[in-house]
């Protein structure tokens, strides 16, 4: 992809036990941190990345973006939902386990972005937002290739109807309905609704949904579990 590389991890290959079996990459869930650490590690090299050029985030399902240009201190981890880079080799990484992880690189500006859209993100735009502050370091919205990854697909993500009828009224695209005829949003559905507007026509969505996927960590499937990765990186 022009020397853009999107990488999305699934459940296996790592040292953590039940419940959070055995690739859990998330530092806030109860899981070992030195296990977590070492996950992190065997996840980073399997992609070619060095660990240490890894920038994580402290998701917090809002609507603000950090542009940065290094990894954190562990101490300066900023409370935002969506990082961005205009340094090459940089890999930027997303957590999840039913929300919509978003990665997003212009490769001819050389900027990258990486977006947790839960339900609450969507709603609130920081996908928009991320998008706008690639564009404002140099990107252009019809160069930007997105990819989004594995997420709970609008057929399992039941919510209550006076919920539906808040997010469609932001995002119509969202509006959705579950297998079994109740009411559904669909947040990658929002997600790429919104890129669309922004004029960011190379997209792909993966076919995975977490909650119907052994293979994939889901909050609304075990509650208590691991955190899948979403990583970016250019050239």
């Amino acid at each position: 992809m022009s020397g853009a590389h999107f990488a999305f991890t699934d459940r296996w290959g790592g040292v953590s036990a039940v419940p959070y079996e055995e690739l859990n990459l998330g530092g806030a869930v109860g899981d070992d941190p030195d296990a977590v650490r070492t996950n992190r590690e065997l996840a980073a090299k399997s992609l070619g990345l060095d660990p240490a050029l890894v920038v994580w985030m402290n998701q917090v399902h809002g609507p603000d973006v950090a542009v940065v240009d290094g990894p954190w201190l562990s101490a300066e981890i900023p409370s935002v939902d969506a990082v961005v880079t205009a340094r090459r080799g940089l890999a930027l990484a997303v957590l999840t386990a039913d929300c919509t992880p978003v990665l997003l690189a212009d490769p001819v500006a050389g900027i990258a972005a990486a977006a947790h859209a839960g339900r609450p993100g969507m709603v609130a735009g920081v996908v928009p937002t991320a998008v706008r502050a690639m564009v404002e370091l140099g990107a252009e919205p019809e160069r930007i290739v997105a990819r989004t990854g594995p997420a709970v697909c609008g057929r399992c993500y039941e919510v209550p109807d006076e919920m539906r009828a808040e997010v469609a009224a932001i995002e119509p695209a969202a509006y959705a309905e579950t297998s079994w005829g109740t009411p559904a949003v669909d947040v990658t559905a929002g997600v790429h609704a919104q890129l669309e507007r922004l004029g960011v026509c190379d997209r792909a969505q993966s076919p995975v949904c977490t909650l119907e996927s052994d293979d994939h960590f889901s909050y609304r499937r075990d509650r208590t579990t691991g955190r899948l990765a979403g990583y970016v990186w250019l050239d």
